[in-house]
């Protein structure tokens, strides 16, 4: 069984957001495997949209055995079991692209040294380095 490590960075803006993100990682330690580190959690302001709603965000290591799709499936059915509606693509047309409050938002950062280019899938994540709630709490557990 191959280890990666993957790191996912968790958002909530709706409901509880701490229950949300540890409900979240608890979820990601039993499907996709080990949390090795977490960061802090930083409350932030909405990013791409209005809303009164500031987000809860950090960032989490994992070991995993799962694929990047399979890591993605995992991530994707987590969102929606906690409630999230509808997830828009960051790499979606921009003109196009919608980001709306949600009680959890998990992304694929980065997985191992892997590059990932395909039309649902970008890893890196293509968006990361712009985001300050990202960039903080992965700096935080990359020490």
């Amino acid at each position: 069984m191959t280890d990666h490590q993957v790191y996912l960075g968790l958002g909530s803006n709706i409901g509880d957001r701490e229950a949300n993100i540890r409900k979240a990682v608890s979820l990601i330690q039993e499907r996709i495997g080990e949390v090795a580190r977490q960061s802090p959690l930083i409350e932030t302001e909405p990013w791409g949209f209005e809303s009164d709603n500031r987000f809860l965000n950090g960032v989490i290591l994992c070991h995993t055995a799962l694929t990047p799709r399979q890591v993605l499936k995992v991530t994707q059915k987590i969102e929606r079991e906690l409630g999230r509606k509808k997830k828009t693509s960051p790499t979606a047309n921009r003109s196009t692209l919608t980001y709306h409050d949600r009680p959890i938002d998990i992304d694929i950062l980065l997985y191992d040294d892997l590059t990932v280019d395909e039309p649902d899938l970008k890893i890196p994540h293509p968006l990361m380095r712009e985001r300050d709630f990202v960039m903080i709490p992965l700096e935080e557990i990359r020490k």
